[in-house]
């Protein structure tokens, strides 16, 4: 039996509101009846392996990819019939820069993009050029990968979007590149009111921004919930257990990771604190230890398939 994890946010204004996606690439399915909803002013950590639908899932908020079945709003204007305004109110870093432009320079670039947004703060622009140390001489078909995705969160971040959809944005920074962007990134949303969904596989450096969470695998969203409700139904409980011990069958389907011994068992359970105490309780283990998790640990709880 499968476990009962969340899957849908209810009540609030949403900025995203997907219902359904499905897609094909072949006989691929990328997406598979997936219902995505983003409160407006989350920050919304999409999180799942490789392969999962995490840049499809993008892509099709942008209109770059069209859906087999299944709708898409964005502050409740249709993303495909909508498209254009949609990605007005839309900052976007994508996974890999597909410049279609490489003769031109950075600073040019800027230039350019800024003239499809009204709201274009020059100044704020000229600020996060400084930040992410871009030279404006430098030709885009020759910057780095981690130069290149320092000149897309300039483009997204400086006609401060009420959407920001960010696609590994540490991605081919260096260490000190990578602590000064998320700084960046969290002065950006106490100064203006902005929602996020940010994919990354560096879920330990986004602890202190996320607040809601979903988790994709092979196309289905597997989880949904904000981090309040995470903090609150995932625990790892270590527990004594008497030799030849038959396990807590009550459990079958809530048990998301399993480290076992001769005579300990920790377990990641999803479930009421004091409903798990008891059923382990009354399955015969003593329970020594009962401890939250680290967003990266309930990360990778949630998408590791169940025993």
């Amino acid at each position: 039996m499968t476990t009962a994890l969340p899957t849908r946010i209810n009540g609030g204004d949403l900025a995203v509101d997907t219902r359904g996606l499905t897609k094909r690439f072949g006989d691929q399915v990328a997406l598979s009846d997936v219902s995505v909803q983003v409160p407006v002013g989350a920050v919304y950590l999409l999180v799942g392996p490789n392969g999962a639908g995490k840049s499809t899932t993008l892509k099709v908020l942008l209109d770059l990819v069209r859906t087999d079945q299944g709708t898409a709003e964005v502050f409740g204007l249709n993303c495909r019939e909508r498209a254009p305004e949609v990605r007005a109110n839309i900052g976007y870093v994508p996974e890999r820069p597909d410049w279609g432009y490489g003769w031109m320079r950075v600073g040019r670039l800027l230039k350019h993009h800024a003239l499809y947004y009204p709201t274009w703060d020059a100044d704020y622009a000229t600020k996060l050029a400084q930040k992410f140390e871009l030279r404006m001489d430098r030709k885009i078909g020759v910057l780095s990968k981690g130069q290149a995705r320092r000149v897309h969160l300039t483009m997204a971040l400086a006609h401060r979007p009420p959407l920001l959809l960010l696609d590994e944005p540490t991605d081919g920074l260096d260490p000190l590149m990578r602590d000064e962007t998320l700084g960046v990134i969290a002065d950006h949303l106490a100064d203006s009111p902005t929602t996020v969904v940010l994919s990354t596989h560096h879920v330990e450096e986004v602890e202190r921004l996320a607040d809601h969470i979903g988790v994709l695998r092979n196309g289905e969203l597997r989880a949904q919930m904000s981090r309040t409700d995470l903090d609150a139904g995932l625990r790892r409980y270590r527990v004594e257990v008497p030799e030849r011990w038959a396990g807590a069958p009550s459990l079958n389907g809530s048990v998301l990771r399993r480290v076992t011994s001769a005579r300990e068992v920790q377990w990641t359970v999803w479930g009421q604190e004091a409903d798990v105490l008891q059923k382990l309780t009354a399955a015969g283990g003593t329970v020594r230890e009962v401890a939250p998790l680290s967003l990266l640990d309930a990360t990778l709880a949630l998408l590791n398939p169940n025993d």
